[in-house]
């Protein structure tokens, strides 16, 4: 039984393999054949416009394909480019502020090694802008010996205010651009003095300048660091700058004249300051007060150890008359 179905398949083997043969023979002999040539060259020239639809067909949607990604792509590109670009302006706006803050250090520093007072570095933390008010805060207080009634000042020994409150780590700065500021001030080329105080607007006013005495626009004032007998100073050391003159207002008929003024800080947006802590202005204490020259007080170690008091005009005495005999005894008569 196993060798009649074995000799079965081979049979059909070799049926088909004879097919195969004849099938090849027949496609060589018609391919040979110049009919056939003619048919498929129709053929060919008939499906050729449907095979250049499909071929650009293809290319078009092989191109719009390839301009999607290219687009993902570029879109991908340009939002990091546009991140780094972000990143480089931040960074650039930080070294610029490091640099302006480097350059306004680099000029205290300058400032303070040309004083003669002691002073004390220190950043500002806070402002206080109203109307009439104009007020900064401090980093440091009476832990680095800032007290109340310090000068303050910022670059190129420009006078901004004075110290008004202060705590163990801070302390509140009235501007001179405050309206309750009055600083004495000195005119560079003729040495008159006047009242220099705060307005709202930043300009501020020189006020009781002698009207004989010529103002020139442009010209600095500066702080007059008045002292008066008993050791009494005023609240700012002298040569501080205050301003430039922008405006002059004379009367004919007054004894005065005002004077505007541009402020030489910039108390809007300054950065940083020293305060100055060996100055003590005003009225010393009572163990520091100047006595009269040659008095029995004690005699204080303040800068001016005692003076010379003013002269007081003596009272002339009252003339006295004796009474004449008649007049005594007419008075002895009266009941």
């Amino acid at each position: 039984m196993t060798s009649v179905l074995t000799s079965r398949q081979t049979r059909r083997r070799g049926i088909a393999f004879a097919i195969l043969i004849a099938v090849s023979l027949l496609l060589m002999a018609f391919s040979s054949n110049p009919v056939v040539h003619d048919v498929q060259r129709g053929i060919s020239f008939a499906l050729r416009p449907l095979q250049g639809f499909i071929s650009g067909a293809a290319n078009q949607v092989e191109s719009i394909v390839g301009t999607v990604g290219e687009i993902d792509r570029l879109r991908t590109d340009n939002q990091a480019l546009a991140d780094e670009n972000e990143r480089l302006t931040n960074e650039n706006q930080r070294l610029q502020a490091f640099a302006h803050e480097n350059d306004q250090l680099t000029a205290l520093l300058q400032l303070r090694s040309g004083l003669d007072h002691a002073t004390v570095a220190t950043r500002v933390i806070g402002r206080e802008s109203l109307d009439t008010r104009r007020m900064v805060i401090l980093d440091k207080g009476t832990d680095d010996g800032i007290a109340v009634g310090n000068a303050v000042i910022v670059q190129g020994g420009a006078l901004a205010g004075h110290v008004t409150d202060v705590g163990p780590n801070f302390a509140k700065v009235t501007l001179i651009s405050d309206a309750t500021s009055t600083v004495v001030g000195q005119l560079l080329s003729s040495g008159a003095t006047g009242e220099v105080v705060g307005q709202a607007g930043g300009v501020m006013i020189m006020r009781n300048i002698d009207s004989g005495v010529p103002i020139s626009l442009d010209e600095e004032v500066f702080t007059a660091g008045i002292e008066l007998l008993g050791n009494i100073k005023s609240p700012y050391p002298k040569g501080l700058v205050l301003g430039t003159v922008v405006d002059v207002q004379r009367d004919a008929n007054d004894v005065v004249q005002t004077a505007f003024l541009s402020p030489a800080a910039a108390l809007e947006t300054f950065e940083v300051a020293l305060v100055i802590t060996d100055y003590q202005g005003g009225l010393p204490n009572p163990d520091q007060q100047a006595v009269p020259c040659g008095s029995s007080g004690a005699i204080p170690s303040g800068e001016t150890p005692c003076y010379t008091p003013s002269p007081v005009p003596s009272k002339t005495p009252r003339p006295t008359f004796a009474p004449s005999p008649s007049t005594s005894a007419a008075a002895s008569a009266k009941p």
